[in-house]
């Protein structure tokens, strides 16, 4: 009997834990006080200097976010992981862009080699110092355990030519809405994706990871049948929509903007 007390109880705590969800409210306080939404929330800028000047309760969250452990992250269901690793990556980004703030109009920037950026070692998480693309690349995309191309429109790199920084955290309960919501974001951005007679212009974000549209979520194998799943996102009208589910567009890829995503006024 006691036994199986015992087993029922650590089962109980340990769904419990599962069930958990981490609190992203500093996170959360500092996107919606200083990420400036525009064109319906299909373009964001930051406002760094503002974000500067509130920098403790930045830390304060990298310090919450570097207390988890290893074991506790993997008891949490996989939306609540997925959640905690872009909102990981994004607030380090912006932790990174201040400090070389205000001497920074791009985070290529930063660093003696391009894409030096993203390989420092500036990451506190599960009791190691790892770098941004540790997290993108080692975690999110390399664990192989989320299988999830809409991640690419919610991690923000600061660059204008980057899917929008979200002007909310990131949560397990609501993350599916979230990315579904980005992606439609940025495909309805025509200055970044757009049809025009038989060529669908679409980001490089396609060219570099085309590999991860291709993966069978939600059973497409290409960009072209991803895209085609945002086709009212995307198309302008039912024409360019009917081209689209034809199969015959070429695709091309647009040229890229590093410039950092700051607000306006900072200029």
């Amino acid at each position: 009997m006691k036994i199986r007390f015992f087993t029922a109880l650590v089962l109980l705590l340990w769904q419990t834990a599962a069930q958990a969800q981490f609190d992203h409210s500093r996170w959360d306080a500092l996107l919606r006080s200083h990420v400036v939404a525009s064109t319906g929330g299909q373009q964001t800028a930051v406002d760094y200097a503002a974000l500067d000047s509130e920098r403790g309760k930045l830390h304060a969250y990298l310090e919450q976010l570097a207390a988890v452990d290893k074991m506790t992250f993997e008891r949490w269901d996989e939306s609540e992981q997925l959640a905690f690793l872009i909102n990981t990556y994004n607030a380090w980004t912006v932790e990174l862009i201040l400090r070389h703030w205000p001497d920074i109009d791009s985070i290529r920037e930063i660093g003696f080699l391009p894409g030096a950026a993203w390989r420092q070692r500036i990451v506190s998480l599960f009791g190691e110092q790892v770098s941004l693309d540790a997290v993108e690349h080692d975690m999110i995309r390399g664990w192989g355990r989320y299988n999830e191309p809409r991640i690419h429109f919610a991690v923000n790199c600061a660059a204008i030519g980057c899917p929008a920084l979200r002007a909310e955290a990131y949560t397990g309960d609501k993350l599916a809405q979230q990315l579904d919501n980005n992606t439609a974001l940025f495909l309805a951005d025509h200055s970044r994706n757009y049809i025009d007679g038989e060529t669908v212009y679409l980001s490089r974000i396609f060219d570099w990871y085309e590999e991860d549209f291709e993966q069978d979520w939600q059973g497409f194998d290409s960009v072209l049948e991803f895209i085609r799943h945002y086709a009212d996102a995307i198309a302008n009208n039912a024409s360019q929509e009917s081209r689209l589910n034809t199969n015959e567009l070429r695709i091309r890829y647009l040229d890229y903007d590093w410039g950092l995503n700051k607000l306006d006024e900072q200029l």
